[in-house]
């Protein structure tokens, strides 16, 4: 069984293999036991279709250069997630952003030119094998499960909401509204050192308050004005992971960067 040839593996995917009856035949996906793949990933990346609902528990910030990408922060530095505990469990109620949720599956391009895409899994979780428990992934005929439907029309689903979020990028870009973002902390203790988080960009509040009428009617109209302000209300959540990571005792020297 070759893996795709994917030179570059995204995050959290360790390997591919292009899912297939011929090879997969009577095996079985199960859930993951706990949530210890997350655990020391303190950003994952989201679609603009989910700010709103990623906005009330991880600030939402884009990465630095010049092609950003939004990303959730489960930490405000590299390796720390807060909403995982000792025991890799995930903290309850929280939002888990889309790109986290289809692991260890995705949609992937057996070969760099070509314009279809194939359902791959990661075979190092251990959770898709020839074994007793899971959901079966292929029917009697040989034909995709349920299941895998159901995967497969998630991941499907997800790289469309990955084109909306890159022509959102562009726009952003084509109106200038990013900028390098800088969030200072301090604490009653010691308030002359703050602990400083840079190496994001942001959207400027004050360029987009400044944009002509027309372009703000037609931003608001096309749902992305909702997206930029899920955004920026999500940057109050800042200091709220701070604090999350202070209590487990997971804070860096100050002037750390994130």
């Amino acid at each position: 069984m070759a893996s795709a040839p994917q030179p570059n593996l995204p995050l959290f995917y360790k390997d591919l293999l292009p899912l297939n009856s011929r090879d997969h035949k009577g095996w079985k996906s199960k859930q993951f036991e706990d949530a210890s793949f997350l655990a020391a990933t303190h950003a994952i990346p989201l679609t603009i279709d989910e700010f709103v609902d990623a906005q009330r528990d991880y600030p939402i910030v884009f990465t630095a250069g010049d092609d950003p990408l939004p990303i959730a922060l489960m930490g405000l530095n590299e390796g720390v997630n807060v909403f995982v505990d000792g025991d890799n469990k995930l903290e309850d109620g929280v939002y888990i952003p889309a790109y986290a949720r289809r692991y260890p599956f995705m949609l992937a391009r057996l070969q760099q030119d070509a314009e279809e895409m194939s359902l791959c899994f990661d075979p190092s979780t251990g959770t898709i094998a020839d074994q007793k428990e899971g959901n079966e992934l292929f029917d009697d005929e040989n034909g995709p499960s349920e299941y895998t439907k159901q995967i497969l029309d998630f991941c499907q689903k997800f790289e469309e909401s990955g084109q909306r979020t890159k022509a959102f990028i562009e726009e952003m870009k084509k109106l200038d509204l990013f900028m390098e973002g800088e969030v200072a902390i301090t604490q009653n203790e010691d308030p002359e050192k703050p602990y400083v988080y840079r190496g994001f960009q942001m959207i400027d509040e004050k360029k987009l308050r400044e944009l002509p009428a027309d372009t703000l009617k037609t931003l608001n109209s096309n749902g992305i004005l909702s997206v930029v302000l899920s955004h920026l209300f999500s940057l109050g959540l800042m200091r709220t992971v701070f604090l999350k990571q202070q209590e487990q005792g997971k804070i860096p020297a100050p002037n750390a960067a994130s």
